[in-house]
């Protein structure tokens, strides 16, 4: 590397250890600081130093990685020594949500600290390889100016424009997704238990319900950017139908059903709007 540049990373749990392992392995000198000692033995054996403080390790580099639990967090880390970090660049990896990203911004700015914003949309083992999806929105310039530093982090990193808080939108719509596909996911073996349905019998044809998703998400997505909800292959009062089987046969075998009644609901407010006849995307009105 011809121009390396000094980078600190705040926060050794599993993420914020794979991005400083990123930075080292292409070549960036690296401060390293965690409130908890000892999980940087492997890092420091590698090259980078360890801060004694916060303090420290913002006097250290020109750019300071944040990836803690919450901004809350990053401000308990941050807010007591933040003249150190005037004149610098702060980038911020930790999740919380679009409000507090811009509320961060502000601060940042307020404290004379260029600010990106972003989300790590994969898992601690994309780091550093082609795998690697990170999403970034701040002032352009300061993108602009470390995108090369950030390109150890491998992957793809998409800027979504100046607005600090749309990474988060991202992050938290995407993981919306996630995780409450994850939870349908769960209840679904739990009620395929009820009735004394093994999970590896359930799995192949679970996993084949799975790849149908990605098929929704393009026909959703494309739907609601151009208003068109026909319901000529599925439509929501079909669907209203299934949910009450499904919440019926749950509570009928003593199984929680609150997510699924919620899901229930927004169908039947759809229907009673007069869209039952609509494609599903048109739901997302009704939230």
């Amino acid at each position: 590397m011809t121009n390396p540049t000094t980078v600190t990373v705040l926060g050794l749990g599993p993420m914020g250890h794979a991005l400083a392992s990123a930075f080292l392995a292409a070549g960036h000198r690296t401060t390293v600081w965690n409130r908890t000692p000892g999980k940087a033995d492997d890092l420091l054996a590698r090259g980078a130093r360890a801060a004694g403080d916060p303090a420290e390790a913002l006097a250290a580099s020109e750019l300071v990685v944040a990836c803690v639990i919450n901004y809350a967090a990053v401000h308990a880390i941050l807010d007591p020594v933040a003249d150190t970090l005037r004149g610098r660049t702060l980038v911020n990896l930790s999740a919380d949500t679009p409000r507090a990203a811009r509320d961060t911004a502000a601060w940042a700015a307020g404290h004379g600290v260029d600010y990106l914003d972003g989300a790590i949309m994969t898992p601690v083992p994309s780091i550093g390889t082609a795998e690697a999806v990170l999403l970034l929105s701040g002032a352009e310039p300061v993108y602009r100016a470390h995108e090369g530093t950030l390109a150890a982090l491998g992957g793809t990193a998409t800027y979504l424009g100046t607005d600090p808080g749309r990474a988060a939108a991202y992050d938290v719509a995407l993981l919306d997704l996630f995780w409450t596909s994850v939870a349908g996911m769960t209840h679904a073996f739990a009620l395929a238990a009820a009735e004394d349905v093994k999970a590896g019998e359930l799995a192949p044809f679970a996993a084949g319900i799975g790849r149908l998703l990605p098929m929704m998400v393009e026909d959703h997505a494309a739907r609601l950017d151009a208003a068109r909800f026909d319901g000529d292959d599925a439509n929501i009062v079909s669907a209203t139908s299934t949910l009450e089987h499904i919440v019926a046969t749950a509570e009928a075998n003593g199984l929680s059903a609150g997510v699924q009644r919620e899901v229930l609901a927004l169908f039947r407010r759809a229907v009673e709007a007069g869209h039952g006849q609509d494609a599903l995307a048109k739901l997302t009105e009704h939230v």
